[in-house]
């Protein structure tokens, strides 16, 4: 009878500590995310499943980098997975399709075949620029404004399924 309360004593601290590890790397390394809609096509595509990494944005968000954001919609809450264009106090502008940062040309090799509309708009502190690859249907930057530092919750994302797509797509 003893060794029975033993093994479940044992059992129930083994979960406890494993509940507290998971939660620890949930909240401060990585979390999951699944891709919705075909916004950041072909770099990811809908249903692609991974992990986006809370302690890369923390050691910092670089321009190009995936980004999965929070929004501040009312219906359910929603998150975004992004390419980050512009940084805090940058001027971003896109004329003829063609991506300047403070008026000098940046060259967006991940994007194929597709059509920026003409813009500029120059973020203040602490504000970043983000738009879906796919930007003939990605709601974006363009359609929810900049987004604040704190609504980046992670970035770079390792897809692990489908195992076709596996890896850090850029």
């Amino acid at each position: 009878m003893e060794k029975k309360k033993s093994l479940i004593s044992e059992l129930f601290w083994f979960l406890v500590k494993a509940l507290i590890i998971a939660l620890i790397l949930i909240n401060f390394v990585f979390m999951p995310c699944v891709v919705n809609g075909s916004s950041m096509y072909p770099t990811y595509t809908e249903g692609d499943y991974g992990y986006s990494f809370i302690i890369t944005k923390k050691l910092g968000i670089h321009r190009f980098d995936t980004a999965v954001i929070k929004t501040d919609s009312t219906v359910k809450e929603k998150l975004l997975v992004k390419r980050v264009i512009g940084l805090p106090g940058e001027t971003v502008e896109y004329k003829d399709n063609q991506l300047y940062i403070n008026g000098t040309y940046v060259e967006e090799p991940f994007l194929k075949d597709v059509t920026t509309q003409d813009l500029k708009i120059t973020l203040s502190d602490n504000e970043y620029y983000c738009l879906g690859d796919n930007r003939n249907v990605s709601r974006d930057s363009r359609f929810y404004g900049p987004f604040d530092g704190g609504q980046i919750v992670s970035t770079h994302l390792l897809v692990i399924y489908p195992f076709t797509s596996f890896g850090f797509n850029k």
